[in-house]
């Protein structure tokens, strides 16, 4: 069930090791990536509670989360393929960009795949699988250039503008692994209808005789109220550092204020 999650990580570890390697050798100058990687941030803001809504409601013969899983998996192996081929720096930006939403796409519902299938009793051991399945693709996937260099053989140098052969292996190896590891939990693990949690759930509450209250939904008014809070924020945090020294010193601050926005 939670096996899925070491190719997610593997993803996410190649990504995080070596993107910024890439946009160097493409011509980035170091005070230039920070910018460059706010494609994380911003897709995982926008990306995860869309799909984590999506997968709430969708219901078909290949069940709820499992058809997010084979569509971001697929995705993300393209992205992973393509990425250490990329010939310029702003397609290599967009390239980050695509990847890191086609890995949301995956991650969110499996994070609520174990809360589906598991009562409440297991669902400690099966959060503690997935975080055990994370720390391994992330250690792994992490060394795999250095691995391939100094176990293997492979270059890790290339001339100005190319990318080593070592990041390329990495690339192309955490495609495979993710794809074939999201492949591996499509395959083996069941998903329950919606008909058949509410059964469980009516079950559950016979044997314990305590009712499970259904929560009051947020009001479209409360949503907006509490979003134009939040532009308020936004806005004076980034007049104040426009007002002060702050953003001659660092012009980077203006992102949190643009996130808050």
């Amino acid at each position: 069930m939670s096996f899925g999650f070491l190719g997610i990580q593997f993803g996410f570890a190649l990504q995080n090791a070596n993107v910024s390697r890439i946009f160097e050798t493409l011509g980035a100058r170091v005070e230039d990536i920070p910018i460059l990687w706010i494609a994380a941030p911003i897709t995982g803001l926008i990306i995860q509670p869309i799909i984590g809504h999506l997968s709430d409601s969708t219901w078909n013969r290949f069940g709820r989360r499992r058809p997010y899983f084979m569509v971001g998996a697929f995705l993300t192996t393209l992205a992973l393929f393509f990425m250490p081929n990329s010939p310029s720096l702003w397609i290599a930006a967009g390239m980050l960009w695509i990847m890191d939403a086609s890995i949301n796409i995956s991650m969110e519902p499996f994070r609520a795949f174990v809360g589906d299938n598991l009562p409440s009793e297991q669902r400690t051991m099966g959060f503690a699988m997935q975080s055990f399945f994370i720390g391994t693709g992330a250690v792994v996937a992490s060394a795999l250039p250095y691995i391939l260099t100094n176990w293997f053989g492979v270059p890790n140098t290339a001339e100005e503008g190319v990318i080593p052969l070592s990041v390329k292996l990495s690339f192309y190896i955490g495609g495979v692994v993710l794809f074939l590891s999201v492949l591996y939990t499509v395959l083996t693990s069941k998903e329950y209808s919606p008909e058949e949690l509410a059964a469980f759930e009516k079950e559950k509450e016979k044997m314990s005789g305590v009712k499970n209250v259904p929560k009051v939904a947020i009001t479209s008014g409360q949503f907006l109220r509490n979003g134009l809070i939040w532009t308020l924020v936004g806005a004076a945090a980034t007049l104040l550092i426009y007002l002060s020294s702050l953003g001659e010193q660092n012009g980077q601050l203006y992102i949190v204020g643009g996130l808050l926005l």
